[in-house]
């Protein structure tokens, strides 16, 4: 049997959770709570709970703290915030304090029940926009270690030119590219120009 608790201060929404949550298995108790004080009263006299999904935008407390109260006082408890946030912030500041998914709330429900299996058997939901970004952010990371020259150079070596013909087509020597394609194999950790083109289409850039 799943017991889930759902702190919310939309009844509809609750309401609506509920009857997705009813999908999940025959056996599972939906608990229902407008605001954190009457939630951690509750986690507090009942340790059959399996999972709570809490709100971030209620009344009274911040949904922050209420998180952190959570956290504090039933860390063996796994929290799940459901929010109409798309604030990459607010996803990270959440999983950073404790929680083990972060939900939209326009969610498809099927991927709501899936993410939820997933939490539950010790997994971690993580909003594949937030992927998205992270993964965004580290190719920027990247490049920006470059210098302006070495990115160009860098770019003209994944699709496949030559150091010669990069140097004509960039007005160098050969001998200055064969400088910054050895900084750029430094800089990705990789050893020859195949690896560095692999490195180029997980960053994003044309590739040959």
């Amino acid at each position: 049997m799943l017991n889930i608790l759902i702190v919310d201060d939309h009844a509809l929404f609750r309401e609506g959770l509920k009857l997705v949550l009813g999908q999940m298995e025959s056996d599972v108790t939906v608990i229902e709570s407008s605001n954190c004080d009457h939630a951690m009263q509750y986690a507090s006299e009942n340790s059959v709970l399996d999972l709570v999904l809490l709100d971030l935008n209620m009344p009274g407390i911040d949904g922050f703290d209420g998180l952190d109260l959570f956290i504090c006082r039933f860390p063996a408890l796994p929290v799940v915030i459901p929010s109409a946030s798309n604030l990459r912030t607010d996803v990270q500041l959440a999983l950073d304090k404790g929680a083990v998914g972060f939900i939209h709330k326009d969610i498809a429900a099927t991927v709501l029940l899936n993410a939820l299996r997933m939490i539950l058997s010790g997994g971690i939901y993580v909003p594949p926009h937030l992927t998205q970004l992270k993964q965004s952010d580290d190719a920027d990371n990247t490049l920006q270690a470059l210098t302006p020259r070495q990115r160009q150079v860098f770019i003209l070596l994944a699709v496949g030119q030559s150091n010669r013909l990069i140097a004509a087509n960039m007005g160098l020597s050969e001998a200055t590219v064969k400088m910054h394609v050895t900084a750029i194999f430094k800089h990705l950790g990789v050893s020859n120009r195949t690896q560095a083109a692999l490195e180029a289409e997980k960053l994003g850039l044309p590739s040959g």
